[in-house]
């Protein structure tokens, strides 16, 4: 047994029930904390003589983190029979407190997420307190389940169904403000007024009665008309669609759970959601998903480096050179962090630039209420500017933002040596240029390393953190720590031409543009790419990204990688034309109008004529194939190149860098799920394009032994 929780009385009178997992920093739900709440429940429904219950956290700003991590993981390989049992147990014992002989008032101080949120619904008042680290959440859909504790049930009938449906399906957080306006929480009141608050409240309710009443209405049907629920769930069905493109079965799953349970009795509709928690527990989208919540979680912790006694060094101030797009974009995530940045041009003017690109930042973000004057106030206050190198004197880390030149890069690392303290560290925001390489104009190849952010640096979570041959641990463990404090999600990788994402990248983005020389519809390839899951297709992604930046790229990493690169001519014939894509109003497709949206461009035909050699339709499983298997070649070249470390790092790498959906759980979780030797029959049919669609050897070698890239628990 457990000893988690601690039962208190307060003059005899109210019961104060404290939940405090020993030497963790969170409390989660796991099956021996809920046996140890039943035994509690068991003696308290004895306990006629307590006016009331308050159940609260022994850990000030953590309230209930939700499930056991390890019992969630296992939720991918539980039977039915076991995922059936975990469920009646949590809505019988749920239940039983529902039904407890007095009031009972949650106490929310700090996170209360999932089985937590489930726990607190299935008491008759919940009181939050008024930290913005309090948030509540049912955030199941995430990881491809859904409330299966009561959540769709009692939620809907404390807030409403438009509420609840938003909550639910999204798996967003309320803050304690909206969790008050939308009837979640009682009150939200500082955390050392929860006790006090909580007594008040129990006598209120003794004395109106309104405990009482309130559980007879929540177990009944909720009363929608015919009209009323059509119209919500019509157009909830219609919202959930268009996010999850028919992908993602929770949110739908969980809505459909609400529908049909909220017109029956609480009882009735608990049983629905049973049954519809059972079809998506164990599914391979939940799976993956899960494997995806595991993975971020391993990355939140990984330092980077396998020596657990080297430090990162303090990081007290951040200098910038360049205040283009990416510098003002790095120099902005620092300071909006609480981290003081230096930005530095050329000139005034390119500084003024660099700074209204960072005020457009947080601007943008005002506009949808993500952030507030003062978020503006704060990071002016911490970002300053400059024409001269001197202000590095004072910076730990110095990061490089300028353009894509090797030759220029390289030239401010010598102009930097002056500038910069001997101890600080110099990082490269280059994503194809050689770390090894450069560090040898660099002041000190051991404190040189490359720190590539993706475009729009305010957007995308993905660092790649590239070490050079003689990059040191220290260096890499303080560029790590560094990316995390700023939000960002580091992942190590070794030195090679492209690094992990554009090395990977670029062979799937190459394989569209031959595809449409042979005959290809380019609707065709980028649908194909959708609906696998990709945000964008591949042609369109060239447009967006710029078509000269995907051409010069694609260079370096296909001189590289000559033996299994087959170059197509189209983007230097558009980069000579100066069609650039999106920024310059045309390139695959034509921009117009002040959105720019894409649209047919028939002055394209004439670049794609002079090129083509064949007039093949593709089938959409070829297409799907040929755009997807050189992606994954590379990605197992990488492995056994050492270029990351495993492959969840493979697999976040893609699905942060590039959007690769994560239903699939990252592309070597997709083989898993497809299975190495069916891979490699349906590599077979493409022998005659080469090398880039030749199995590779850890691929065959997963093929002859059935194995896996992540293999299962237990043999399982």
């Amino acid at each position: 047994m457990s000893d988690a929780l601690k039962f208190e009385e307060i003059d005899g009178q109210i019961g104060v029930l404290t939940y405090d997992v020993p030497d963790k920093k969170v409390n989660t739900l796991s099956k021996a904390i809920v046996a140890e709440l039943a035994a509690h429940v068991d003696k308290l429904e004895q306990r006629s003589d307590l006016r009331g219950l308050l159940f609260r956290s022994g850990k000030p700003g953590q309230f209930i983190a939700g499930a056991d991590l390890n019992e969630l993981g296992a939720m991918a390989y539980a039977t039915r029979e076991q995922v059936d049992e975990a469920i009646s147990t949590g809505h019988a014992l749920f239940n039983r407190i529902s039904r407890l002989p007095f009031p009972t008032v949650a106490l929310i101080d700090g996170n209360c997420m999932g089985g937590g949120t489930e726990l607190v619904l299935s008491m008759d008042y919940r009181i939050a307190s008024d930290s913005s680290k309090t948030k509540i959440a049912l955030p199941e859909v995430k990881v491809g389940l859904i409330p299966g504790w009561g959540g769709t049930q009692r939620l809907p009938r404390l807030i409403g169904v438009n509420y609840a449906i938003e909550m639910i399906t999204s798996g967003e957080p309320v803050s304690a403000a909206d969790a008050v306006e939308r009837g979640l929480v009682f009150d939200a009141v500082p955390a050392e007024r929860l006790i006090e608050d909580g007594c008040r409240l129990i006598e209120y309710a003794r004395e109106s009665s309104e405990w009482q009443q309130n559980r007879t209405i929540r177990s009944q049907p909720l009363g929608l008309t015919e009209d009323q629920a059509n119209f919500a769930f019509a157009i909830a069905e219609g919202v959930v669609h268009s996010k999850t493109k028919g992908q993602y079965p929770a949110p739908l799953a969980a809505l459909k759970a609400i529908k049909d349970g909220v017109n029956r009795t609480l009882d009735e509709g608990l049983a629905i959601e049973r049954e519809l928690a059972l079809d998506v527990v164990g599914s391979p989208i939940s799976a993956n998903l899960i494997g995806v919540f595991f993975m971020q979680n391993q990355l939140s912790r990984d330092s980077g480096i396998e020596d657990s006694s080297v430090a990162p060094r303090e990081v007290n101030r951040v200098g910038v050179l360049g205040a283009g797009l990416m510098g003002a974009g790095i120099a902005t995530a620092h300071a909006r962090r609480g981290v003081p940045a230096v930005m530095v041009d050329v000139d005034n003017e390119q500084v003024a630039a660099g700074l209204g690109r960072a005020r457009h930042v947080v601007e943008s973000r005002l506009k949808i209420g993500r952030a507030t004057p003062q978020d503006m106030a704060d990071m002016l206050s911490l970002l300053n500017t400059s024409t001269s190198k001197e202000v590095y004197g004072d910076c730990d880390v110095v990061i490089e933002a300028v353009p894509e030149i090797e030759s220029l890069k390289t030239k401010m690392y010598a102009e930097l040596a002056g500038a910069m303290r001997d101890d600080a560290i110099l990082a490269s925001n280059t994503s194809t240029i050689s770390i090894t390489r450069m560090a040898e104009s660099a002041p000190n190849a051991e404190r040189f390393i490359g720190m590539h952010y993706f475009s729009p640096v305010d957007r995308m979570q993905l660092v790649e953190v590239i070490r050079g041959e003689k990059t040191t641990d220290e260096t890499t463990a303080t560029i790590v720590a560094l990316a995390k404090r700023i939000g960002k999600t580091p992942i190590v990788v070794n030195d090679c031409p492209g690094f992990l994402v554009n090395r990977v990248l670029l062979p799937y983005m190459n394989e569209s543009l031959l595809l449409l020389q042979e005959g290809a519809d380019m609707d065709a390839i980028d649908k194909a790419a959708t609906k696998f899951g990709m945000p964008v297709g591949p042609i369109a992604l060239n447009d967006m990204v710029g078509i000269d930046v995907a051409y010069y790229a694609g260079k370096v990493v296909a001189e590289a990688y000559s033996d299994r690169a087959v170059a197509s001519p189209i983007l230097a014939d558009l980069v000579e034309a100066g069609r650039l894509g999106k920024k310059s109003g045309a390139g695959f497709r034509k921009f117009a109008g002040k959105k720019g949206r894409p649209s047919p461009d028939p002055d394209f035909a004439q670049f794609l004529e002079k090129h083509r050699t064949g007039d093949k339709e593709f089938p959409a499983k070829e297409l799907e194939d040929r755009l997807f298997l050189p992606l994954l070649l590379e990605t197992t070249r990488c492995l056994e190149d050492n270029i990351v470390r495993e492959p969840a790092h493979a697999d976040m790498g893609l699905i942060l860098g590039i959007g690769f959906p994560p239903f699939r759980g990252g592309i070597l979780r997709w083989c898993d799920t497809v299975g190495a030797a069916e891979i490699i029959e349906k590599l077979k049919p493409y022998d005659s394009l080469g090398k880039r669609f030749e199995p590779t050897d850890s691929l065959k070698q997963l093929a002859e032994t059935n194995g896996k890239f992540y293999p299962p628990p237990n043999g399982k």
